[in-house]
């Protein structure tokens, strides 16, 4: 009896490591693209759009997305303290309707969720903390926080903003995040750069210090002992750490990461030069990422290789060498300076996303922005597909988030004279969002990514399959 089963051992283990050796490893990428809907960047292209031109947009943008092998898309949600949602919190977005505060029937982010996800697309939500009002607005609504809480905005050069050293503040972008977690199907939120505004400068060209005085004199009243920059670096932090708890007690799986300035400090003798985020925007990004804070950071890494000071590729050493957590570092990268200058080619951006392939740690980029793509500057479709994304990719896996056991679809295969085809049904109460397909023929082992919407496929008799086997992945990367 002994003998049986340990020679049946022998045959399962065998066939287990034959077959982890064999089944080809789908690439692992983050391929995503910012869709900004500030000033109609890149949706909708109009302020004008009817519902139906809206969503035939949002369609568009999503096939191109796909045909172009990507995995991702960043959608801005909050571009000024408005929403591109149907929210009871702030009002409808300008952008979108043409008159801040004008309602509509037809909720944009919840059918790029659900138009996304049938085609194995991620959707991160993505939101301005603290930008209050962007020049381009024409009318403030009543129910915008500029009007019902004007002592929690603060005028700075064109914008009005949100003041982050106030607590006020903090919670109530907190409960605009937290509200889109808990209502939408979101895969991640996002973060960009913008904490304490860019400087604005005054007609003599000196600096314009943000007007944060009055809390600043509350906190010294106090006894506060921090000097004012690193207090303001603490209340960024702090609103930073707070959502991120937030987001991981309401839903653990939702990705939260932040796309800061590409330059946390300059390091002369590193190369690196440029505007100091740490000293003039208060943003202690790599705090984040050695704290683990994040799940991902996205530094805008918007520079040539042959840039001095600037470079591409030590800028992305540097933030490899500071991951003490092993979190994902995806690059921001610049398809809209492609033409800026003679090394900024679509091949630049092409070689930029190869360095980014070196490292398990950086396996990702996110494309600034959406119209660059849609627009094919330098030809960025094609280098795009033929160089770096010709294979349909997996994301890389958050070892960190603790998931549930994912179980493999139950799989039935029918033969005739054309076509090889499975068809599958999942197993457990957790679900997939792609299933990889490993096939194997007369030339070995292949596969394929499919969307979970999709649980059957068909291949062609004439490939003379033997073989296949069907995996569920989750949307964190996991597969059964």
């Amino acid at each position: 009896m002994f003998k049986q089963f340990f020679i049946l051992f022998l045959l399962i283990f065998f066939n287990v490591v034959t077959q982890s050796q064999t089944l080809p490893k789908p690439e692992r990428e983050f391929r995503a693209v910012w869709i900004a809907t500030v000033d109609n960047i890149d949706f909708p292209t109009k302020k004008t759009l009817s519902v139906e031109q809206q969503k035939a947009e949002l369609l568009q943008n999503l096939e191109l997305a796909k045909s172009l092998k990507l995995n991702a898309v960043v959608f801005q949600v909050r571009p000024q303290c408005d929403a591109l949602y149907k929210s009871d919190i702030e009002p409808w977005s300008e952008f979108l309707t043409g008159e801040m505060g004008k309602a509509q029937s037809f909720d944009p982010l919840e059918f790029i969720i659900a138009e996304a996800h049938k085609r194995g697309i991620l959707i991160h939500a993505w939101f301005n903390p603290y930008r209050a009002l962007h020049p381009a607005a024409k009318i403030v609504s009543e129910n915008h926080i500029s009007k019902r809480r004007p002592e929690l905005v603060r005028k700075y050069g064109k914008y009005l903003w949100l003041d982050p050293s106030d607590r006020e503040v903090q919670d109530y972008s907190l409960s605009v995040v937290a509200d889109v977690v808990k209502r939408y199907d979101i895969d991640g939120v996002h973060f960009d750069d913008y904490f304490y505004p860019y400087a604005e400068k005054d007609a003599s060209g000196a600096k314009i210090e943000f007007p944060d005085d009055s809390n600043w004199q509350k906190y010294e009243t106090s006894g506060g002992k921090l000097k004012r920059d690193d207090w303001r670096r603490k209340n960024i932090n702090d609103f930073i750490e707070s959502v991120g708890r937030e987001i991981k007690r309401l839903k653990p799986e939702v990705l939260y990461g932040i796309s800061p300035f590409g330059i946390w400090q300059p390091f002369p003798e590193k190369e690196i030069a440029g505007l100091n985020a740490y000293a003039e925007l208060y943003a202690d990004s790599r705090k984040w990422l050695r704290d683990g804070t994040i799940d991902y950071l996205a530094p805008q890494l918007y520079w040539e290789t042959a840039r001095k000071g600037q470079s591409f590729p030590v800028l992305l050493n540097w933030w490899k060498s500071q991951n003490a957590k092993n979190r994902h570092i995806w690059a921001g990268i610049a398809p809209y300076r492609i033409g800026s200058n003679a090394n900024f080619t679509a091949e630049e951006i092409a070689n930029q996303i190869k360095l980014t392939k070196n490292s398990t740690q950086t396996l990702g980029a996110i494309h600034f922005s959406f119209k660059s793509l849609r627009n094919d500057l330098g030809g960025i479709q094609k280098v795009l597909g033929e160089k770096v994304y010709a294979k349909d990719a997996l994301i890389p896996q958050s070892d960190w988030i603790k998931t549930a056991k994912l179980f493999a679809p139950k799989v039935k295969i029918t033969r005739d004279e054309k076509f090889v085809r499975a068809t599958w049904t999942e197993r457990g109460a957790r679900k997939a969002f792609w299933f990889v397909v490993y096939a194997k023929d007369k030339n070995g082992w292949s596969y394929s990514v499919l969307p979970a919407a999709e649980k059957s496929i068909a291949l062609s008799a004439d490939r003379k399959i033997e073989k296949i086997i069907v995996a569920s992945v989750d949307r964190l990367g996991n597969e059964s």
